[in-house]
């Protein structure tokens, strides 16, 4: 039962899944896809690779839980409220900070364009300078 769904998951084990999650042909793959159990089998596959034995429903339901707490304590800090904090915050803004999420809840209000969305999402990139 050593690698049971019961199995806590390691600062170390966290720290390659984060790894292989930032890569940018993985987080292309993840944004937007629904079925996405090919892509989960893959990191499975990375991360032992790296020496972290975890199939891939674990990587699956590690990077749901980890995605929602990500946006609990985001949504915290974005109301105001700097106390409510998680560890591999930082990590985990890093990847997902251009997920146009913002752009998602404007789309349903009907104000968001495709240009807003590009200047939402990458606030230093200025080809003008």
């Amino acid at each position: 039962m050593e690698s049971g769904a019961g199995k806590h998951w390691t600062e170390e084990e966290v720290k390659a899944l984060l790894s292989v999650w930032s890569e940018k042909s993985i987080r292309k793959q993840l944004h937007g896809t629904l079925r996405n159990k090919g892509i989960f089998i893959y990191i499975a596959k990375r991360l032992q690779e790296l020496g972290v034995c975890r199939d891939w429903k674990q990587c699956r339901a590690k990077y749901k839980n980890l995605k929602y707490e990500y946006r609990t304590v985001k949504y915290a800090h974005n109301s105001g409220d700097a106390t409510k904090t998680m560890k591999f915050f930082h990590d985990l803004d890093a990847i997902l900070r251009y997920e146009p999420v913002a752009q998602l809840a404007a789309e349903e209000n009907g104000r968001c364009s495709a240009t807003e969305a590009r200047l939402n999402a990458s606030p230093t990139t200025d080809s003008t300078q």
